[in-house]
């Protein structure tokens, strides 16, 4: 998939875990690894919001375009 997620990386820098961001953005943690780990089909734009709020940082620092060729 050539749109890559970039939250673990996000969560490293300002040294979050997965359970404290879920609690944080009120999100099952379930859900945020599904995100975390690339495997979501679609996201909010309200949770994007959330995660950009808690973490401090822009869409594009959690969203990434690869060209898959």
């Amino acid at each position: 998939m050539p749109i890559v997620v970039n939250l673990d990386v996000m969560m490293a820098r300002r040294k979050i875990s997965l359970t404290e961001l879920a609690e944080k953005i009120e999100l099952t943690p379930a859900n945020l690894s599904i995100l975390k780990t690339g495997k979501a089909k679609a996201v909010r734009f309200s949770t994007l919001e959330a995660l950009c709020k808690v973490l401090e940082c822009q869409p594009g620092d959690l969203l990434e375009y690869r060209d898959s060729d």
